[in-house]
């Protein structure tokens, strides 16, 4: 069977979703394929993303991602929305998830890592949903 394809969205796709996207790259690869979006794109990454993500994980999101709009994306079968404070974009999928988390952008560094640990525990629960086929994929 095919990887199913997971995008991570937000409004912007500059900082949560760009996370997400380079948290599940390290975590679930083996399990599915990731991505990231936004209706509207900034001209770069959340820098105090790029740097906590770099100083954690040794990523650097600068190199291995860009922002994209929806229209960027192949087909995806499941739809992570970030939690956008205002109508969340909308991409057909077979599946749906809200994780309503905060944007921690122009906030403290504490404020920014517990977002990255919630990111990060979510993508772990979703690996584990996703091999044991407990998601409703219609």
């Amino acid at each position: 069977m095919n990887k199913p394809k997971v995008a991570f969205i937000c409004v912007h796709n500059s900082c949560r979703s760009q996370m997400a996207e380079a948290l599940s790259k390290k975590f679930a690869s083996d399990v599915f394929e990731s991505y990231s979006a936004g209706t509207e794109i900034k001209p770069q990454i959340n820098q105090d993303a790029v740097r906590l993500i770099k100083e954690r994980y040794n990523i650097d999101m600068e190199t291995t991602q860009h922002s994209k709009l929806l229209t960027d994306l192949p087909a995806i079968d499941i739809i992570i929305k970030m939690g956008c404070n205002v109508v969340c974009p909308y991409l057909p999928s077979r599946y749906t998830e809200d994780w309503g988390l905060e944007d921690p952008s122009g906030k403290s560094d504490k404020e920014f890592v517990a977002i990255i640990d919630k990111i990060e525990t979510n993508i772990k629960k979703l690996t584990t949903a996703i091999k044991n086929n407990e998601l409703a994929l219609t």
